[in-house]
């Protein structure tokens, strides 16, 4: 176990110093989409990271607009706890997660379900009623003693505890007592990340393990569900640990990938000659947005419309920008290689 959390906060530590290679605010831009729509996949969204970035950047018809709300929302939910922490308005307490799931839930699913609300009714996991469901968490009376318990351990009030162990822990008691009518298993991932960051293991939440989750959907139930059956903490723990490492290596990949990206394509936009500084301000706007309208394009550049035509007709030449719409008016662009780093295995052509 103990080389498991060497490895684990190696390679977290990995992945804070190839992040500084980056635009810290790009990259968590970047970051929290993906997470936002793995986060949400794993609950049965429908939506892709695609569908995410034309739906904020200009809706396109045929995006099914439900399930990408609710990824937006889980976007909002985040932003939203990142920017209490760091401007010190909040600490990472409960008031803070209600007030992120009150977002994550303010409409669509579980908007009929007491947003930013503690439960006050019995729920359960699986099965139409407590009697045959796979897990019934404790009753609402429970709850709140329960809650105050996490809280305090967030704070170190019993002992410190080593990050990751305590990042652990924490998730799979956060779960266990499913403290919300709706959104727990959103609302839980999350909490991972932010007591990453809160007790210095990351910069800013650059790491995210739904995808880990999400490839291990069963044996990740199972565990937590051990720990309710047989007190099996140490499977657990161990299971999060391998997946700590797994998640931060494969986002230390895509975080080199993007600066190597950046370095090179951005060379090639600057030889074009006399096209380059426009065609180089374009870039910049697509790099930043990943996917965005021609008059977005427009408006960020300060560009007039002609020129951004040509610049992106250069950046399509060059193989960097994508046109998406098929359409002569509202074009749709995307930055092709920039996607592709990102949307690996976001597609729902990778099993839950």
């Amino acid at each position: 176990m103990v080389g498991l959390h060497e490895a684990a906060a190696y390679a977290l530590g990995r992945l804070d110093g190839a992040s500084s290679r980056l635009d810290p605010e790009r990259l968590l831009y970047m970051y929290v989409r993906k997470e936002a729509v793995l986060t949400s996949q794993i609950e049965g969204t429908q939506s892709t990271l695609s569908d995410l970035l034309e739906y904020e950047n200009a809706a396109a018809p045929g995006t099914p607009e439900d399930d990408v709300r609710d990824v937006s929302r889980y976007v909002d939910a985040l932003f939203y706890a990142i920017e209490e922490i760091r401007t010190g308005r909040l600490p990472l307490c409960l008031r803070l997660l209600r007030n992120a799931h009150a977002r994550l839930t303010s409409s669509g699913r579980g908007s009929t379900q007491t947003p930013g609300e503690f439960r006050k009714s019995q729920n359960w996991v699986g099965g139409t009623r407590p009697g045959n469901a796979i897990y019934v968490p404790p009753p609402p009376h429970e709850v709140m003693p329960a809650l105050d318990n996490l809280e305090r351990y967030l704070h170190d009030d019993f002992s410190s505890t080593p990050m990751l162990l305590k990042a652990a822990i924490a998730h799979a008691q956060f779960e266990t007592i499913h403290p919300f009518l709706d959104g727990n298993g959103r609302i839980g991932r999350l909490l991972i990340s932010l007591m990453l960051v809160v007790d210095g293991g990351l910069t800013r939440p650059y790491f995210f393990i739904s995808l880990y989750f999400k490839k291990n959907r069963s044996d990740y139930y199972q565990a937590l569900q051990r720990i309710r059956t047989h007190g099996d903490w140490e499977g657990w723990i161990r299971f999060f640990l391998i997946g700590v490492e797994a998640s931060a290596l494969e986002a230390t990949r895509i975080a080199e990938a993007l600066s190597d990206l950046f370095v090179s394509d951005r060379a090639r936009v600057e030889a074009l000659g006399r096209a380059a500084p426009s065609a180089t301000r374009v870039y910049d706007v697509l790099r930043q947005r990943i996917v965005v309208s021609a008059s977005r394009v427009v408006e960020e550049s300060d560009l007039a419309w002609p020129t951004v035509l040509a610049a992106l007709e250069r950046l399509e030449v060059l193989g960097i920008a994508r046109e998406l719409s098929g359409q002569k008016r509202n074009r749709l662009y995307q930055y092709r290689s920039q996607f592709d780093i990102l949307n690996r295995e976001t597609d729902l052509g990778h099993p839950l």
